[in-house]
């Protein structure tokens, strides 16, 4: 499908792949989309290339990913395009993902892919915003419940901030590559202004809220350590309490023929009472050398070392 805009000052052409495009309709162009056309039946990722022709007539060509699902490396959608200052190619574009009408406010077809770019940035930042939204909720939920589940949820929130970092990139790459081509042409242009000022937004947001995540898993990590030292420590105590009753349970539970303790009347009142107090001046040694810390207290609900 065909459109021309501001008054036919340039034109945009997009094709699905498997659909032919008239090389012979860009005479000064020829025998770049041609070799352009040949590549991009291979390209299954971004890519970006420059083209300087001899005699001036400078274009920009590639491929771009525009959507990534999340739970997949490989649901994702790509398209290829060509663009000069006159027109722009693309193959396997969404139209329905650009406002088409807004195209006519573009001077020219640079300005054009501008657009299209801050319009398929719209769904991405989109996606930032509500991601802040899960993050923020897990701020809370930590709080509430300190688990393995939510460990699980902040390693898949930074996961997908890295799935939406990477995707930005090829984005910047594009809009950094225009300026490369195309030079003053673009650089003082409105759209193009307004473009890098959403790029910029966009991983601004994406690195604020990795610093966060990155204090979260610290965080996560700290309590999870205290938590674990705790319980080393309280399994130590316990066993340490029960030294006594093991100690002298093995010692009453030899089988030699001459035990004389073994024949007395108040032997076994007497064994029970020697393991209360032996237990009790373990016990005691335990609080006063300070070694019980919070080991006995019992931990408070909402709230990550009481």
């Amino acid at each position: 499908m065909e459109w021309t805009f501001n008054e036919e000052r340039w034109k945009w052409l997009n094709v699905m792949e498997g659909e032919e495009v008239d090389v012979d309709y860009y005479p000064k162009y020829q025998s770049t989309i041609k070799k352009w056309l040949e590549n991009a039946s291979l390209r299954e990722s971004n890519h970006l290339h420059i083209n300087t022709e001899e005699d001036g007539f400078e274009s920009i060509s590639g491929s771009l990913i525009y959507e990534q699902k999340l739970k997949d490396q490989n649901e994702y959608q790509l398209f290829h395009y060509f663009l000069t200052k006159d027109f722009i190619i693309t193959i396997n574009l969404n139209p329905n993902k650009i406002k088409i009408k807004n195209m006519n406010t573009a001077d020219n077809a640079i300005e054009g892919m501008l657009l299209m770019l801050s319009e398929l940035l719209n769904t991405c930042i989109d996606n930032i915003d509500k991601f802040e939204l899960r993050l923020n909720d897990l701020f809370w939920k930590i709080k509430k419940k300190n688990s393995i589940n939510r460990l699980e949820e902040i390693y898949e929130l930074r996961h997908e901030a890295l799935v939406w970092k990477n995707f930005m990139i090829p984005f910047e790459e594009l809009r950094i590559g225009l300026e490369e081509a195309f030079g003053d042409i673009i650089t003082g242009q409105k759209e193009f202004k307004r473009t890098t000022k959403k790029m910029e937004r966009g991983n601004m947001l994406i690195k604020e809220y990795m610093e966060e995540i990155d204090h979260l898993v610290n965080f996560e990590e700290m309590v999870s350590n205290y938590r674990g030292n705790e319980i080393i420590k309280t399994l130590t105590v316990i066993t340490t309490l029960f030294t006594p009753v093991s100690a002298w349970g093995a010692l009453w539970g030899m089988n030699f023929t001459f035990m004389p303790e073994l024949d007395e009347k108040w032997g076994y009142a007497i064994a029970l009472l020697i393991i209360l107090l032996s237990t009790l001046a373990v016990y005691l040694l335990l609080i006063k050398r300070g070694w019980t810390g919070d080991t006995l207290r019992v931990r408070k609900k909402n709230t990550f070392f009481k």
